[in-house]
């Protein structure tokens, strides 16, 4: 029989997959209101292992913002997620690949003229809101 704790603990992970999804659509999606909203009012992302740079939730979005204008075609795939709690916090680490595409209205083409891979480590806090990223860490391990 499944124990109370075991049940929570599950949906617990299903709310911080959601909560990773939506952060991913957020940044491909270019819905910076979105991205901020994922976060923690005291959150922090810091991308500075990809030449980016670090700071508060809406400084980065508008920085994103920014930075993301000329690749309107993005697709990043967060996978490979592990999560560690310790209520009310915990800490996820998942592997990304980041295709992107410049914006080029002339021509027909496709493929991805930009394309990383790393890993994101999220701090995560349980607000009354449900579970909220209070830190987001990207490091890239590689890029073409």
């Amino acid at each position: 029989m499944t124990t109370r704790a075991e049940w929570e603990t599950l949906l617990d992970r299903l709310a911080v997959d959601e909560l990773i999804n939506g952060y991913g659509a957020a940044v491909d999606d270019g819905d910076w209101t979105s991205y901020v909203a994922l976060l923690t009012p005291d959150g922090r992302a810091d991308y500075t292992s990809a030449g980016g740079v670090a700071g508060p939730a809406t400084e980065v979005a508008d920085w994103l913002a920014s930075t993301m204008r000329p690749f309107p075609v993005r697709q990043q795939l967060i996978v490979n997620r592990r999560i560690a709690f310790e209520p009310p916090s915990a800490v996820a680490r998942a592997d990304y690949v980041k295709p992107m595409r410049l914006d080029d209205p002339g021509t027909k083409a496709t493929a991805p003229d930009f394309v990383s891979g790393g890993r994101y480590t999220f701090g995560l806090r349980h607000t009354g809101a449900g579970w909220r990223i209070q830190g987001v860490l990207g490091r890239e391990k590689w890029r073409s």
